[in-house]
């Protein structure tokens, strides 16, 4: 069976991928980027705490990328050669992406593990994103919307729960999964994992042109200062 990462990014379509591909890979870790200026997960804005939450509760090793910021496109794709020659030395066979339909994404990633020796798979690619979406719901995937595109999404969806109220409100136009970059999410609880991570919602601020909304674990303080 081969070895594989998951590329995690500490939402729904990654946890997605993770439980229906768990079966026919072996899953030996996931692999998340994290931003050096805030500690937290790159573009999800989500706390390290939380993403170690989940992959305890995965009871899967957590592989960190840290990321300087801001980033460049070369600096990033050094750091990520890097990632891979780690990953081929401790004979990695794969890696696991979430991408649904973007084919200019999926040829980037196809382009970057090219004479690595490291295989890409994409378990969720052109599943029709509204039956994906209801599919995830009724399995028992929990999320809450952690970042939003406001030029498309109202910022009182930041927050949210991931279900079917959410994608009844959707505006038109916006894809049920969010892939063109309408939202990005925080999985709580799911098929994939041990236990539930309680969370609550902090401070909701905007950005860089997002809104993000700062989830901390259930009964813990929120920053005084949104650093999404």
């Amino acid at each position: 069976m081969k070895k594989a990462l998951v590329s995690w990014s500490s939402g729904k379509d990654s946890a997605w991928a993770l439980h229906l591909i768990r079966h026919e890979v072996e899953v030996v870790g996931l692999v998340t980027t994290v931003n050096e200026a805030f500690d937290r997960v790159a573009m999800h804005g989500v706390r390290r705490a939380l993403l170690q939450a989940q992959t305890d509760s995965l009871g899967l090793p957590l592989w960190i990328v840290p990321l300087p910021w801001p980033c460049s496109n070369e600096q990033y794709e050094g750091i990520m050669a890097a990632l891979c020659r780690r990953a081929a030395s401790a004979g990695i066979d794969a890696v696991v992406f979430g991408d649904l339909y973007l084919a200019d994404v999926r040829e980037y990633r196809e382009r970057q593990l090219r004479g690595t020796g490291i295989e890409p798979l994409f378990p969720l690619w052109h599943k029709p994103t509204g039956e994906l979406a209801r599919a995830m719901i009724a399995a028992g995937l929990r999320a809450k919307v952690v970042c939003l595109d406001p030029k498309v999404l109202p910022v009182s969806f930041a927050g949210r729960d991931f279900d079917s109220a959410f994608l009844s409100d959707l505006p038109a136009g916006v894809d049920p999964c969010g892939e063109k970059g309408e939202f990005h999410s925080f999985v709580y609880d799911g098929p994939v994992f041990r236990n539930p991570i309680p969370v609550s919602v902090g401070e909701v601020c905007e950005r860089d042109g997002f809104v993000f909304a700062d989830l901390c674990h259930a009964g813990q303080a929120p920053d005084v200062e949104c650093q999404a």
